[in-house]
C-alpha cells in the first residue's frame, strides 16, 4: 500500500476490538428485512428511512443527499443541529454564516448543506477527502441489497500535523483504547511546564473516543473523539477523527484490510441527470498543488458522443473558484438559480440510532 507520512502520530494500540452489532435504517418504501427489525409486538417487518448521510449510490451519476433547513430549538447552538443532522463545524458555518455559533435562537431557521458530490475516486472501501473534512464510506453489500455509500463530518491534522494522503488500509480496531502520548505531546507539555502523561487510560479523558481503528500508516488512525466540537475542524495531530457515534455505527463494518484511500480534492464535479455540477472547498494551503486537479475533474464533465452535450458556466465556476462555499451548485450554462433549501420532514430515525 501506498501512503505518505508527515509529523505527528496518535498512539498505539492496546487490544483489539470486541464486535458490535448495528442498526440500519432502510428506505421508507422498502420493508426491513426481519433478520434487521422485527418488532415484539407485531410480526410485520417495521419500516423506517435511511439515517442521515446513508444514501443509495446512484445507477448513473455523482449526486447525493439535499440541501435543507430546519428550525433551532430554544436550548440548541449550531454545534449541536450540525451533529444531530451529520454535519461539521465548517459545513455548517458556511451555509449559516450570519447565525450565531452559541445562541441561534428558537425558530431560527438553519440551512443543513446535506448534498454532495461523490469524490472521483473509486467508490471502494474509505474515502477521505481531507479539503471537505468528509469522509466516505462504501460498504459491501449482499446479493439483492442495494450498493450504498454513508458520508460522515470528520476532523483533520491541524497546520504542522497534515493528515496523511495516499491510499492505505486499515490493520485492527481498538475498543476502549489507551492513549500513549507521541512525543511531540511530551515535548509541547513540557515547554509548558507539565509532564505528560506515559498512558491515558480508557475513559472521558482519552481523545481517541471509545472506538479506533488503525491505519497502516504507523501513528495514524480513524478513531473517535471525547472533544466533539472539534468535528469539521482541523484540530487533530494528523489522525481522522469522527463524532463518537459515527465511528460506532461503522466499527463493527469495517473489516481488517480494507482500503482507505485520503485525498485532497477541493474541486468535484459531477452529474445528476442532464445537469451538471460543482462543488468547491478552499485547497489547504500546505497542499495547494491539490487544484491542479481542476481541469482532471472538468474531465469528468466530458460526455460520450451519444449523450447530448452541455454548455458549462465557467463564469459561475470562476466565481466559485475565487469564493469557496462547499455548496453543490449547478453548472449548466442555463440553469436557473438554485432553489431555496427545503424544510425537513419525516421521521427522527437517526436520532434513536444516534443515541
Amino acid at each position: 500500500m501506498t501512503h505518505y507520512g508527515v509529523a505527528g502520530q496518535c498512539h498505539r494500540p492496546l487490544r483489539r476490538l470486541a464486535w458490535l452489532p448495528l442498526l440500519l435504517g432502510m428506505l421508507s418504501t422498502v420493508l426491513l428485512s426481519p433478520s434487521v427489525a422485527w418488532s415484539e409486538e407485531n410480526t410485520e417487518p417495521q419500516e423506517a428511512e435511511w439515517p442521515k448521510g446513508h444514501y443509495p449510490l446512484p445507477e448513473q451519476g455523482d449526486v447525493v443527499g439535499e440541501r435543507y433547513t430546519v428550525e433551532a430549538r430554544e436550548e440548541q447552538t449550531l454545534l449541536d443541529i450540525a451533529r444531530e443532522h451529520n454535519v461539521g463545524y465548517e459545513e455548517i458555518r458556511r451555509a449559516n454564516p450570519e447565525v450565531s455559533v452559541w445562541m441561534p435562537g428558537e425558530g431560527t431557521e438553519v440551512v443543513i448543506p446535506g448534498r454532495f458530490i461523490l469524490p472521483p475516486v473509486e467508490r471502494k472501501g474509505i474515502v477521505i477527502n481531507v479539503a471537505e473534512l468528509r469522509l466516505y464510506y462504501y460498504p459491501e453489500v449482499g446479493e439483492g441489497e442495494t450498493p450504498r455509500v454513508e458520508t460522515y463530518p470528520i476532523g483533520i491534522g491541524r497546520e504542522g500535523f497534515d493528515t496523511p494522503l495516499g491510499r492505505t488500509q486499515t490493520t485492527m480496531r481498538l475498543k476502549n483504547p489507551a492513549w500513549y502520548p507521541p512525543s511531540s505531546v511530551r515535548r509541547e507539555a513540557a515547554e509548558r511546564g507539565e509532564e505528560a502523561p506515559a498512558v491515558v487510560p480508557p475513559g472521558p479523558d482519552n481523545p481517541l473516543g471509545s472506538h479506533a481503528i488503525m491505519l497502516d500508516i504507523p501513528g495514524y488512525l480513524i478513531h473517535g473523539t471525547n472533544k466533539p466540537d472539534g468535528i469539521g475542524m482541523r484540530a487533530s495531530r494528523g489522525c481522522i477523527r469522527m463524532f463518537p457515534e459515527d465511528i460506532e455505527s461503522i466499527f463493527e463494518r469495517v473489516p481488517v484490510g480494507m482500503q482507505v484511500n485520503i485525498v485532497h480534492q477541493p474541486i468535484k464535479a459531477g452529474w445528476d441527470g442532464d445537469t451538471p455540477y460543482v462543488q468547491v472547498y478552499e485547497a489547504l494551503k500546505e497542499q495547494e498543488a491539490g487544484m491542479a486537479a481542476l481541469m482532471e475533474t472538468l474531465a469528468l464533465l466530458e460526455r460520450s458522443d451519444d449523450e447530448p452535450s452541455v454548455p458549462l458556466n465557467y463564469e459561475r465556476l470562476r466565481e466559485l473558484l475565487e469564493s469557496p462555499n462547499g455548496l453543490v451548485v449547478a453548472l449548466d450554462a442555463t440553469a436557473m438559480p438554485e432553489p431555496e433549501p427545503q424544510k425537513e420532514e419525516g421521521s427522527r430515525l437517526w436520532d434513536e440510532l444516534a443515541v
